[in-house]
C-alpha cells in the first residue's frame, strides 16, 4: 500500500514562496506518475503539475505555469513543488497523488486517474 505524507503548506504573503513536499512509503516512485492538485473553497480538485517517471516528463496547469516548479529527489522518494510568487487566489489545499506511470502524459490533470492521495496540505496567500 502507498502511503503519502506531505509538508510544507502554511501561511504566506502575496509574492511569498512555499515549497511543498510528498515522501511515499510502500512504493518507489521513480516507476510512477506523482501530481499535484489543488482544491480552493467550494470547488472541484484541480490538477497543478504533474511528473512522468522520468525527469524530462513535466506538464504545469495554466493556473500556475511559470510560478511552480515541480521535482524528483529520487533518493529520498519524496517529489516537491515550488511555489513562487503566490498570489491569494492560490489559497487551496493541496495534494499530492500518484498513479501509474503514463498518467502524467496521457491525462495528466485528471483526479480519477490517480490512485493513491496524501492528505493535504493547506496554503493560505494572505497579506
Amino acid at each position: 500500500q502507498v502511503q503519502l505524507v506531505e509538508s510544507g503548506g502554511g501561511l504566506v504573503q502575496p509574492g511569498g514562496s512555499l515549497r511543498l513536499s510528498c515522501a511515499a512509503s510502500g512504493a518507489v516512485l521513480d516507476h510512477y506518475s506523482v501530481a499535484w492538485f489543488r482544491q480552493l473553497p467550494g470547488k472541484e480538485r484541480e490538477g497543478v503539475s504533474c511528473t512522468g517517471p522520468s525527469d524530462g516528463q513535466t506538464y504545469y496547469a495554466d493556473s500556475m505555469k511559470g510560478r511552480v516548479t515541480i521535482s524528483r529527489d529520487y533518493s529520498k522518494n519524496t517529489v516537491f513543488l515550488q511555489m513562487n510568487n503566490l498570489k491569494p487566489e492560490d489559497t487551496a489545499v493541496y495534494y499530492c497523488a500518484v498513479g501509474g506511470p503514463l498518467i502524467c502524459a496521457v491525462d495528466s490533470h485528471n483526479a480519477r486517474a490517480y490512485n493513491f492521495w496524501a492528505q493535504g496540505t493547506q496554503v493560505t496567500v494572505s497579506p
